[in-house]
Parts: structure tokens; C-alpha cells; sequence
């Protein structure tokens, strides 16, 4: 099992990976192809909403076919898809490859959830699942950190070539690992509409992917743009720029390390309460610092305060539909990066027309009532996992 999660955690960084890295290549994707920064921003909310959609598919085929053939067969063909964005010859060529990518990366992170909810005890599984997130999360910030370096380099299409080459060995790897599945597989008859309504009937899971919904929305739609702000609001250079999102994943980081120790100290209505807070202030943080070393800082505290909030929703999701269960974390990443779609999607719009500062402040503000919400709900049902 140990084995199968690493390989499922060095796919998830290459997913992770793909997601971010052309957050800091904006402004050089809009001089490259003669776009402005709302439409440069499409090959963000393209993957979004194609990996959002595809949950359809893959939360059904996971459970039917088995979630680790299904992750390593989308792994492989993203980076086919991943190979187009370094071949691509003009924007709306590039931005079919980024649609294909997100189509079949949205396989990689939500069924190995689902995967490691169907083989790990409820009792022990969000320290397992904060351990396998550290792909994830170094993803996240590996993406935006090669992405910056590539913003500033002639030869800036390198990144692409570089995932599909690790998307490529992880899927390999992953189909062989198939194999041996221990993961339990449904009837042929599951159907992703069908599903979502029956896991939909519960009231707790409910409360979860509207959270999940509004938190995709506030914080994905404010921190694709954190790069850009530092770049040409703050005059960093986009390399920095890319360079201080691994803050971000260092706080990710930090709480997959210590997550044993924190899920004990806080419990999950304790993680709900101070991640919210710590998100708030470092994006706050983000949106007004004039020195160069405080925005890192900033990125730091947003990305503790992301995954002391964030795996606890993952790990209610998990338990959502036990029976169902790559159906409900489809439905759960569904929500995630249609919000996503949605929050970057009028971030942009919002930045062309009056600055990041206004999308960073208002994503501050607006991740209060969602996270407090969710810890005080959360508190209501006690200790232990009730649908």
C-alpha cells in the first residue's frame, strides 16, 4: 500500500504541477500571442472547467474499472495532451492542449483520495492522506516556480516538456501497479448523475462540497493572480514572482509533516477554524506588502492555512459516500475547479479593471464566513464521521 501511495503522490505532482504553471506566465502569454490578461488567463480557466467536468467520467470509471488503472491510463494521456502545449503553434492551439491536460489530470488527484479512503480506516486517514498530499502540494508550488523561471527565459514552452515527461513514467508505473488493486470496484451499472444525487441526499455531504465550492472560488480565483500582482504591481521579477508561491507549498509542507500531531492538538474543528484565519491574513498580507520579503511570508501563512482547512474537508469527503466513494470525491474535486473556473474566470476581469489588490483583500474577507461556517457546522456533529 505504502509503495502505491508514493507512486500516487509523484502523479499528483505533475497534475498539481500542470495546474499552476502558467499562473506566472500570464503577462508572458499575453505578449507572446497578442492577448490581453483576462484572455491569457483562459488557459487557467479552461483546465479548470475541463478538469471539473470530467469528474463525470472519471469518478464512475474509477469505481467500475479501478481507480489506479484509471489514474495511470489519464496520466499517460496527459502528457500526450502536455506534448500539444509544447507543439502548439498559436493561443487557441496552446489552449486546446491545456483543455485536453485538464481533462485527463482531473483523474489523477481525486480517485487517488478515493483509492486511499477505500484501503485506510477513517480513524487513521487524514494524516495518510496530508502524507500523500505532498505531492500536491510541492506540485502547486514546483508549477508556479518553473513557470516563473520560464516566464523570464526565451525557451519558455520547457515546462510542458518536462510534465509530460514525469506524467508519462507516473502512468506507466501506475498501470503496472494495477495489477495487484486491492481497491474495491462497483457494478457496471454506475452512472456519475445517478451517484451524485444519492451522495447529495445527505445533508453533511452537502455542507461539505458547498464549502469546497466557495473555497475553489475565493482562493484558487485570488491565488492564480498572486504571481502576476508581485510581477507588475510590485515590480518583482516573474521569476521571484513564481519563487515565492513555494511559500505556499512550504506551508502545505509543513502541516503534511506534523498533520498527526495537529489533527490530535486541534481536531478538525480546530483546523477548520485557525486554517481560515491564516488564510485570511496571508493573503491579506500578499495584497498590501511593499517589501519583497513579506509577500513570502504572506504565501507561507495562506498556504498552512489552505491545508490545515482544506484536508479536512478531503477527509469529510472521503467518509461522504463510503459505498460511492470515487463517485463522491468526483463530486467533491467537481466543485472545487468549477468554483475555480468561476473564481479565476471574474478575478481576471476584476484585475484588468481595477488591480489584484482588490481580488487579493476580497478573497481575505470573503474566506471568513465560508471556513468559520464549515468549523461551526462541523462542531454541531461532534467527534467521529456521521452522514
Amino acid at each position: 500500500m505504502t509503495f502505491n501511495i508514493v507512486l500516487l503522490s509523484l502523479a499528483s505532482f505533475a497534475s498539481a504541477a500542470s495546474m499552476r504553471v502558467t499562473d506566472p506566465m500570464l503577462a508572458r502569454l499575453g505578449t507572446e500571442f497578442q492577448v490581453g490578461l483576462a484572455q491569457a488567463a483562459t488557459v487557467i480557466t479552461v483546465f479548470s472547467v475541463a478538469y471539473g467536468v470530467m469528474q463525470m467520467a472519471f469518478g464512475p470509471l474509477g469505481d467500475r474499472f479501478g481507480k489506479l488503472r484509471v489514474i495511470g491510463m489519464a496520466a499517460i494521456g496527459a502528457a500526450a495532451a502536455t506534448v500539444g502545449c509544447v507543439m502548439a503553434s498559436g493561443f487557441e492551439s496552446f489552449v486546446a492542449g491545456r483543455l485536453v491536460a485538464g481533462a485527463l489530470c482531473a483523474a489523477i488527484i481525486p480517485l487517488s483520495m478515493a483509492w486511499i479512503g477505500d484501503v485506510v480506516p477513517y480513524a487513521e486517514r487524514q494524516p495518510v492522506i496530508a502524507r500523500f498530499l505532498l505531492g500536491q502540494i510541492l506540485g502547486l508550488g514546483g508549477g508556479t516556480a518553473i513557470g516563473g523561471l520560464a516566464a523570464d527565459d526565451a525557451s519558455w514552452r520547457w515546462p510542458f516538456a518536462l510534465l509530460a515527461a514525469w506524467l508519462l513514467v507516473s502512468g506507466i508505473l501506475l498501470v503496472r501497479a494495477a495489477r495487484n488493486d486491492p481497491g474495491p470496484r462497483s457494478a457496471a451499472g454506475s452512472h456519475f448523475l445517478r451517484d451524485a444525487v444519492q451522495v447529495m441526499g445527505a445533508p453533511w455531504a452537502r455542507v461539505v462540497v458547498a464549502t469546497v465550492l466557495f473555497e475553489g472560488m475565493v482562493l484558487f480565483g485570488a491565488l492564480a493572480f498572486i504571481p502576476t500582482h508581485l510581477h507588475l504591481a510590485r515590480g518583482f521579477s516573474a521569476a521571484y514572482a513564481g519563487l515565492a508561491m513555494l511559500a505556499f507549498a512550504a506551508g502545505g509542507v509543513g502541516f503534511a509533516l506534523f498533520a498527526r500531531a495537529f489533527v490530535k492538538r486541534l481536531g478538525e474543528v480546530g483546523l477548520a477554524v485557525w486554517g481560515t484565519l491564516l488564510m485570511a491574513i496571508g493573503m491579506a498580507l500578499v495584497a498590501w506588502t511593499p517589501a519583497s520579503w513579506v509577500a513570502p511570508a504572506g504565501c507561507l501563512l495562506a498556504g498552512l492555512g489552505f491545508y490545515m482547512l482544506h484536508n479536512t474537508l478531503q477527509t469529510n469527503a472521503t467518509q461522504m459516500a463510503p459505498e460511492r466513494r470515487g463517485a463522491g470525491m468526483a463530486l467533491f474535486a467537481s466543485m472545487l475547479f468549477l468554483g475555480q473556473a468561476a473564481g479565476v474566470a471574474a478575478a481576471g476581469w476584476v484585475v484588468e479593471h481595477s488591480g489584484a489588490v482588490v481580488v487579493l483583500v476580497g478573497a481575505a474577507l470573503a474566506i471568513l464566513p465560508i471556513g468559520l461556517a464549515f468549523a461551526w457546522l462541523r462542531k454541531g456533529r461532534g467527534e467521529g464521521y456521521r452522514a
